[in-house]
């Protein structure tokens, strides 16, 4: 086990997430506004979500990739949730699907509430920071996956991905506490990571026989690296 003193410390980011505001291209879509007129908002200033603007998106490139900020929603959760996370040795990121790479402060309380999280996303999007004034929980700080990895500054990029080299949790936890390292988890529904993911990490890592979804891999990392930290036993004095 490694001691609760030790400084390592973990970069978790959510890499393409489907999180964006609505395009211009489909903002004047029936759909989009629909929903513009039921929540009092303008279109430009929504999230786009499938689950409300499927028929919207059709014509949208890459639209397999985009619009599912749930996904999002139950990676954020899982990251800012774990004991990992609570003892200080996470810092979260997300790098979107449009490029924006986003700087989460891991005591955050992001909402549970999917509502409520749609709303903070959007002002985010729109000010670029949460809250708009005083000092930032979440912020958008640059544009890029170049920025995260210059922000964070790691020794080793792994990427969370079923075409990876197959490696036993505990055994990828080892990795990772040997030195100052990002993992890389697919925040989107369908599709392949970018060129931009792809050309950035140092390697591609399975931990599983099947595909899992983003929160799950995230999740069976942060416990492996748990378990090894020893944060489920007494604590020391």
């Amino acid at each position: 086990m490694v001691s609760m003193r030790s400084g390592f410390k973990l970069a978790v980011v959510l890499a393409d997430a489907s999180l964006e505001l609505v395009p211009r291209e489909v903002a004047k879509h029936p759909a989009i506004e629909k929903t513009a007129k039921r929540r009092g908002k303008r279109p430009l200033s929504m999230l786009l979500d499938k689950s409300l603007h499927y028929h919207a998106m059709k014509k949208l490139p890459n639209q397999e990739k985009r619009g599912r900020p749930d996904i999002v929603h139950l990676c954020l959760l899982e990251v800012l949730e774990s004991p990992l996370c609570k003892e200080g040795y996470v810092q979260p990121y997300i790098y979107t699907i449009g490029g924006l790479a986003i700087r989460v402060r891991g005591d955050v309380r992001v909402p549970k509430n999917y509502n409520r999280f749609v709303g903070l996303m959007e002002q985010l999007l729109a000010f670029s920071r949460v809250p708009p004034q005083g000092e930032p929980l979440i912020e958008v700080f640059g544009r890029g996956l170049r920025e995260v990895v210059e922000d964070f500054k790691p020794d080793l990029k792994v990427l969370l991905s079923e075409r990876g080299k197959r490696m036993n949790p505990l055994e990828l936890a080892d990795l990772l506490l040997q030195r100052r390292s990002m993992v890389l988890v697919g925040a989107f529904p369908h599709g392949d990571f970018s060129e931009e993911v792809l050309k950035e990490v140092d390697e591609a890592v399975s931990i599983y026989e099947e595909v899992l979804e983003g929160f799950v891999a995230a999740s069976v990392v942060m416990r492996a690296l748990e378990f090894k930290l020893n944060l489920y036993g007494p604590k020391q004095l």
